[in-house]
Parts: structure tokens; C-alpha cells; sequence
């Protein structure tokens, strides 16, 4: 009996920590900053866009208006039960170019600093859209004319 009440006790117990590791909140990373020692590296003025993309790789997103701003971005998000997902750290790191695709500065942002970039994503939306054999079966209904299925206009 009392091995019965002890393996009773270990399954309860056992529920109990599933279920409390299951309220524990859950963190996923998204994109990549260059670590500093990389960005040391690019000297304003000097580096070139085909340089700075040869040291520490091309962006995910670069400027809305031009190619003149590269953006690398890094963010931390915290998912905790049934609450919507909150961005706990972000790191921005801006490579401005001149005219000429030379380096003009530099620049870090972090969640702290409070500045808003904007990322734009222009999408050309078309209309197109799939058609099953069932939409097409059905969409032929109205389009037949009874007296040409069954042969009348000869």
C-alpha cells in the first residue's frame, strides 16, 4: 500500500513540474548585429558599401527611400503564458553611405534609446488567386448554355 501512495506521490509531483515549467517564460532571438570588434574595424570616409559588406556581410533591411542607410537588427522577444510577445532588448546598428557608396558614419541603438525606426515594406499585392478544381467546377455553372449541352442550336 504505501508503495502504491509513494508512486502516487512521485506522479503528482512529477504533474506539478511539468506544469509549473510550462508558465516559465520562453525567449527567441531574432536577426544579427555585428559585435563591435567588426565595427571597429569600418573607418568612416574610407570604407566603401563593397568593403563593409566584404567585412561583416550585407543587412536584412537597409533605407525606405535609398540604398544610402544599412540596417542591422538584433531583438530579443520574452513569450510568458498567454500574453502577447514583448521585446526585451534591441540592438540597431546603422551604416549611413554618401552619394558615392563611401561609409559616412555609424551608428548604435538599443531599445533604450527610444528612437523609432521605421521600416517600410512595399509590396506589389496581385490578384491573382489559386484556383481549386472545385472553385473551377463550381465557377463553370453559369457559364454553360443548356441549349448548346444538349444540342440545340444546330
Amino acid at each position: 500500500m504505501s508503495k502504491l501512495r509513494s508512486g502516487k506521490r512521485l506522479g503528482l509531483v512529477g504533474v506539478l513540474v511539468v506544469m509549473l515549467s510550462a508558465c516559465s517564460a520562453q525567449f527567441t532571438n531574432h536577426g544579427y548585429v555585428p559585435p563591435p570588434e567588426d565595427l571597429e574595424m569600418i573607418v568612416p570616409g574610407i570604407d566603401t558599401q563593397t568593403s563593409v559588406e566584404d567585412s561583416i556581410g550585407r543587412p536584412s533591411a537597409s533605407g525606405v527611400v535609398g540604398d544610402n542607410t544599412w540596417f542591422y537588427v538584433a531583438s530579443r522577444q520574452r513569450f510568458f503564458t498567454y500574453h502577447a510577445p514583448e521585446v526585451v532588448e534591441r540592438q540597431i546598428v546603422a551604416i549611413s553611405f554618401d552619394d558615392r557608396g563611401t561609409v559616412e558614419n555609424i551608428r548604435e541603438l538599443s531599445l533604450e534609446d527610444g528612437d523609432v525606426v521605421r521600416f517600410s515594406r512595399r509590396v506589389t499585392e496581385t490578384n491573382i488567386q489559386e484556383v481549386t478544381f472545385l472553385r473551377q467546377l463550381i465557377g463553370n455553372f453559369g457559364r454553360v448554355n443548356i441549349a448548346d449541352a444538349l444540342g440545340g442550336n444546330n
